[in-house]
């Protein structure tokens, strides 16, 4: 493990500790490297600001997980890490749900689940030719609606089970890319490739 990480890792645990108190938008980089016992100066080597540590916090602790998820066989794993995890960090999600941090909790959502989506279209698409725009359009159109059922469930206080809105995505998936990728098949579909 680096020097660089240890010094990150160190932070995000201060901030985490702090946001079980604090709104994140009431937390100062002070407070952070005061109970940690690290420099200010040693913060910004780091991080720009408190919002760009929250968003280290959310990639480093769930994407190392995700990487074996990005797969049709896999996703729904995936979104059951991401969910599992929100509800074992649920004040800091909430605390961030609910502050000017919130910006970075949905990018972090989009990106994580453009990127297990981007799997599961490439496993669906191994044996068609299917434009890459298509892929991108679909994986970044479903990527928002899944960042949308996992937001309306920080909405409501994290009270449904993850299973359950695990189990909702699939049904609203299940073969819904497939039939967009058939249909823009152009090996398949000729006309499509004019």
């Amino acid at each position: 493990m680096s020097a660089s990480y240890v010094t990150k890792k160190a932070l995000a645990d201060s901030l985490k500790k702090l946001m079980e108190a604090h709104p994140v938008n009431k937390i100062t980089v002070k407070m952070i490297t005061d109970g940690c016992g690290l420099t200010r100066h040693t913060f910004y080597n780091h991080f720009r600001d408190v919002f760009e540590l929250l968003g280290w916090i959310f990639e480093n602790e769930v994407i190392e997980d995700l990487e074996k998820c990005h797969s049709l066989s896999g996703w729904k794993t995936g979104v059951l890490i991401v969910l599992r995890y929100t509800l074992d960090n649920k004040t800091i999600c909430l605390n961030t749900f609910r502050s000017l941090g919130r910006e970075h909790l949905e990018l972090f959502l989009y990106k994580t689940f453009y990127e297990v989506l981007q799997g599961v279209i490439k496993d669906i698409t191994k044996d068609m030719d299917v434009d890459e725009t298509i892929k991108k359009e679909t994986a970044d159109f479903f990527s928002y609606g899944i960042s949308g059922q996992f937001l309306a469930w920080l909405n409501n206080g994290l009270k449904e089970n993850p299973e359950e809105i695990a189990n909702r995505v699939e049904k609203l998936l299940d073969g819904t890319i497939w039939r967009i990728m058939i249909n823009h098949n152009r090996a398949a579909n000729p006309i499509r490739s004019k």
